[in-house]
C-alpha cells in the first residue's frame, strides 16, 4: 500500500516535534531585541499510486518557518524613527544652547550696565559710581565671554557625538556587509537564515537611527543600502560599503560626504545635530555681533569725550567678539562723561548722555533679550515637532510589534496544543501498532 497509519502518524510526531521548537524558541526569545516571532507553516503529504493513479494522502510535512515581519511595516518604523531621532538630537543641541545662554547671565549684565550709567549721570564725578560703572563693565565683558565659552562646549560636545554617530554608521554598514555575504550562502528558511535576518533587520533599524536610508532586498535575502532613499547614493551594496565621512567649517558646522560625494543626511541623529549646530553658528555671530557693537559704540563715545582729569577719552572696551571682550581700564576717573574741551573735573555729562543716547539707539538689551527669545521660540517649535514624530514613530513599532512581537498567551496556547498534536501522532502510532499486534495474532 502506498500509505499506511504509521506513516502518517510519524509525519504527525514530526511535525508537531518541529512547532513545539519553535514554539519554545519563540518563548526564549521574547525579550531579544530584534527577534521576530516565528510560525510553522504546514503542508499535505500525498502520494499517486502506481496502479490506478489515485491520490492518498500520506500525512504531513513542514513547508517553511514564517518570519512574521511585514517589510513595509520595518520600513515605516525606519522612516519614522529616524525624523524622530533627527528631531530628538536637534532639541537635546538646542536645549544645551538655550542652557549655555541663560546660564551665563549676560542679559542682566547688560541691563545693569546701562542702569550704572543712569546712576552716573545723577553725578558724573562721583568716584563711588564711577568705580560701580567700572565693576559693571567688567562683570558684562566677562558674562560675555562665559557666554561664548559655553557655546563653543557646546559645540565641540555636539561635534564630537556627530563624528561618533559617523564611526557607528561606518560599522554597522561594515557588518550588514558581512551579514549579506552569510546571507547568500545561507539556506533557504533555515534556523540559521531566519537569526540572521533578525540581526539584519535590527541592523537596519539601528542605522536608521543616525541617518536615513532606503533597503532594497534582494530574493536571497542581502540587503542594498542607500543614503537617503531608495534613489540615493550607496551605503552597502552585497559585501562592500561606502564610507562616510564628516568635516567642520571654520563656523563650526558640519557637513558630510560618502566616498568623497557630498551629501546632508534629511533625517537620523546626525541630521539633528548638523541643524543644531547650524543654529549655534548663528547665534554665536549674533553674540559676536553684539559684543562688538557694543564695544564700538562705548569707544565711539569715549573718544568723543574727556576723562575727569581732562585728558582725551580713551577706549573703554577691545573686541573682536564676545569671546574676547575685555575691558582696557580698571580707573573710573577714565570714563569720558565731558565733552571734548571741557576742564578737569567738569561736571558737564553731555558726552554721557550721547553715550546713553547711542546705546539707546544700538539697544544691546533689548537685542540680547531677542536672540534668547529666537533661541526659546526654537526649542519649542522643535520640541512640538519631535513630540509629534514620536508619537508618529511609537504608532508605528506598535504596528510592527503587533506582528512580529511575541505573545506568550498565544505561545503557551500553541505549546498546549502541539504537545496534544504529538501526543495524538504518538497514539496513533501505537493503535497501528495494537492493529497488526491482533491481526498476527489470528489463528
Amino acid at each position: 500500500m502506498s500509505s499506511d497509519l504509521i506513516t502518517i502518524a510519524r509525519s504527525g510526531t514530526k511535525a508537531a516535534r518541529i512547532a513545539l521548537d519553535v514554539t519554545a524558541q519563540n518563548i526564549a526569545n521574547a525579550g531579544t531585541a530584534g527577534y521576530v516571532r516565528r510560525s510553522v507553516q504546514m503542508e499535505e503529504l500525498s502520494s499517486t499510486s502506481a496502479l490506478n493513479r489515485d491520490v492518498s494522502f500520506s500525512g504531513v510535512r513542514l513547508d517553511r518557518i514564517v518570519r512574521n515581519a511585514d517589510a513595509f511595516r520595518q520600513a515605516e518604523v525606519r522612516r519614522t524613527g529616524a525624523d524622530a531621532s533627527r528631531a530628538n538630537a536637534e532639541v537635546a543641541g538646542l536645549e544645551n544652547i538655550e542652557s549655555a545662554v541663560e546660564q551665563a547671565q549676560l542679559y542682566p549684565a547688560i541691563v545693569q550696565f546701562e542702569a550704572s550709567l543712569q546712576q552716573l549721570a545723577a553725578d558724573p564725578v562721583d568716584p563711588s559710581l564711577r568705580a560701580a560703572l567700572v565693576e559693571d563693565a567688567r562683570t558684562m565683558t566677562r558674562a560675555f565671554n562665559i557666554a561664548s565659552s559655553a557655546l563653543q562646549a557646546v559645540g565641540e560636545g555636539l561635534r564630537f557625538e556627530a563624528a561618533d554617530g559617523v564611526t557607528q554608521v561606518n560599522k554597522l554598514t561594515s557588518e550588514l556587509a558581512q551579514l549579506n555575504l552569510r546571507l547568500a550562502r545561507s539556506a533557504d528558511a533555515s534556523s540559521d537564515q531566519t537569526a540572521l535576518l533578525d540581526r539584519r533587520d535590527l541592523l537596519l533599524e539601528q542605522l536608521s537611527g543616525y541617518v536615513e536610508i532606503g533597503a532594497i532586498i534582494a530574493p536571497n535575502q542581502t540587503v542594498e543600502v542607500r543614503l537617503g532613499g531608495t534613489s540615493g547614493l550607496p551605503l552597502v551594496s552585497g559585501g562592500t560599503t561606502g564610507t562616510l565621512a564628516m568635516s567642520a567649517a571654520a563656523d563650526g558646522t558640519i557637513s558630510f560626504t560618502l566616498d568623497g560625494t557630498a551629501t546632508t543626511p534629511a533625517a537620523g541623529s546626525l541630521a539633528g545635530k548638523a541643524q543644531a549646530l547650524s543654529k549655534l553658528a548663528n547665534i554665536s555671530a549674533g553674540l559676536d555681533g553684539l559684543a562688538t557693537s557694543l564695544a564700538a559704540t562705548v569707544n565711539a563715545a569715549q573718544a568723543a569725550g574727556v576723562a575727569l582729569d581732562g585728558s582725551a577719552g580713551q577706549p573703554m572696551f577691545s573686541a573682536t567678539g564676545a569671546g574676547d571682550i575685555t575691558l582696557t581700564f580698571n580707573d573710573g576717573s577714565m570714563i569720558a562723561t565731558a565733552p571734548a574741551g571741557a576742564g578737569a573735573g567738569s561736571r558737564d555729562q553731555s558726552n554721557l548722555a550721547a553715550l546713553r543716547s547711542a546705546l539707546g539707539t544700538t539697544n544691546p538689551a533689548g537685542a540680547m533679550d531677542g536672540l534668547i527669545f529666537g533661541i526659546s521660540s526654537a526649542v519649542q517649535s522643535a520640541s512640538t515637532t519631535r513630540d509629534t514624530l514620536e508619537t508618529i514613530a511609537g504608532t508605528a513599532r506598535i504596528a510592527l510589534q503587533a506582528q512580529s512581537g511575541v505573545d506568550l498567551d498565544q505561545e503557551a496556547v500553541n505549546l498546549l496544543r502541539y504537545q496534544q498534536a504529538f501526543q495524538a501522532s504518538g497514539r496513533a502510532i501505537q493503535v497501528a501498532a495494537d492493529i497488526f499486534d491482533t491481526l498476527l495474532g489470528i489463528r
